[in-house]
C-alpha cells in the first residue's frame, strides 16, 4: 500500500467494498462475522492482515534526516492511547522517527494502531534501541520537565545547534534516572493555568509542532 507495507489479505462484509488499489487476496465475511472478530464494538468495515515490520536505528543516522532534524525517544510510555497519539502528531509534523525505549507499550498493540490513525505505517518506529545509542549518532538530547527547574528552557527558546532527540517520560514517573544521566538539557512548555502538567501525548504534540515550525 502507499506506506510501503506488505498487505497479505483483506477482509470485509458483503455490504462494504474492498480497498481501492489493494491487490491482496480478498475475503468476503458473512453477516455478523466482522463484529465477532474485531476488537471494537463498532469496527470499521475493512480489516487487513499486514506483514509486521520495524525500522532500524540506521534510519536515524543524521545523514538520512533531510529537513526534519528531530526524533522522539519515549521512556517507558505505557498507555497505548498516548503512544498512538504521539505517533500521530510525530507523523503529522514530520518528525524523522520515534524510538521506543524500555518499558514502552508495544507499537502494534491494537489500541496503539487505532489511536495512531494510520501514522504507524508512515513514521519510522525503532523498537529496542537505547538512548545511549541514539546519542552516539550525534543528537543533542533534550528531556521534558513538568516541574520548576532553573536549568530548563522554554520550548519556544530552543535554538537547535544540531539534530535534536526529545525524551518524553512515563506518564506517572517522568524521565527515569538512568535516562537523566544522558540528557544534555531540559525543556518545558509554559503553562498559565492551574494544571500541574500536561498529558504526555499533548506535550509531544506541542513539541512536535514547535520543532516542525522551527525546522522549516
Amino acid at each position: 500500500m502507499r506506506g510501503g507495507w506488505d498487505v497479505l489479505a483483506q477482509f470485509h462484509p458483503a455490504s462494504a467494498p474492498s480497498v481501492p488499489g489493494c491487490t491482496a487476496d480478498e475475503f468476503v465475511l458473512g453477516e455478523g462475522v466482522l463484529e465477532r472478530i474485531a476488537s471494537t464494538e463498532s469496527p470499521q468495515p475493512n480489516l487487513a492482515l499486514v506483514s509486521r515490520r520495524s525500522a532500524s536505528l540506521a534510519r536515524l543516522e543524521i545523514a538520512n534526516l533531510g529537513s526534519a532534524p528531530w526524533v522522539l525517544f519515549l521512556d517507558a510510555v505505557s498507555d497505548p492511547g498516548n503512544l498512538g497519539t504521539i505517533l500521530r502528531s510525530a507523523e503529522a509534523m514530520g518528525a524523522s522517527g520515534v524510538v521506543l525505549g524500555q518499558g514502552c507499550v508495544d507499537a502494534f498493540n491494537p489500541k496503539v494502531v487505532r489511536a495512531s490513525a494510520g501514522a504507524l505505517f508512515h513514521v519510522p518506529v525503532i523498537d529496542g534501541a537505547s538512548l545511549s545509542e541514539v546519542k552516539a549518532l550525534g543528537y543533542w538530547i533534550l528531556a521534558t520537565s513538568s516541574h520548576d527547574n532553573s536549568e530548563s528552557m522554554s520550548i519556544t527558546e530552543i535554538e537547535p545547534r544540531k539534530p535534536v532527540c526529545v525524551v518524553l517520560g512515563n506518564e506517572a514517573h517522568g524521565v527515569s534516572q538512568p535516562t537523566e544521566a544522558l540528557v544534555d538539557g531540559w525543556i518545558r512548555i509554559e503553562q498559565h493555568g492551574r494544571s500541574e502538567s500536561l498529558n504526555v501525548a499533548m506535550a509531544a504534540t506541542i513539541i512536535n509542532y514547535e520543532l516542525s515550525r522551527r525546522s522549516r
